[in-house]
């Protein structure tokens, strides 16, 4: 089993944050590589259960699963069920923790996965660097920090 793990401190109030990153449907408000997303079946962003399927700036199409979400410890949880990567049994769970000095917000993002061993290196860093950290730059960049 593969796994990516990613941290960073965001200079602004995990609640902030939270509110920018929650919406399950809401990558491409935030997240530079996201091109497009939407919700299948007309269900709320925030349902356990729910689908995204959204586009890459590139093209790819990735669809995603909710299978977890909680406003009071500020994280989601996720599988990836159709992706052009090769991997299978992914999940994700992004979380945001308060740093109460200074009023910022201690970020990780963590991802278990399973892949052909020659594959599990690039595909590690790739989902590190270009997912996972490029979704922190961008929350820096938007938040001042």
């Amino acid at each position: 089993m593969a796994r990516v793990y990613v941290s960073s401190v965001i200079g602004a109030p995990a609640t902030k944050v939270w509110d920018r990153v929650r919406d399950f449907n809401g990558l491409p408000k935030w997240h530079p590589r996201i091109r497009d997303s939407r919700i299948e079946d007309a269900l709320p962003s925030d349902k356990v259960g729910c689908i995204r399927n959204f586009f890459l700036q590139n093209g790819d199409n990735i669809r995603e699963q909710l299978l977890g979400l909680s406003d009071y410890d500020m994280f989601c949880t996720y599988t990836i069920l159709n992706s052009p990567m090769p991997i299978t049994d992914y999940i994700a769970t992004l979380r945001l923790t308060p740093v109460t000095e200074g009023d910022r917000c201690f970020v990780e993002w963590s991802a278990e996965f399973s892949c052909d061993p020659a594959d599990e290196a690039d595909l590690v860093a790739g989902i590190g660097m270009n997912v996972f950290q490029g979704g922190f730059d961008a929350l820096k960049r938007h938040f001042g920090g």
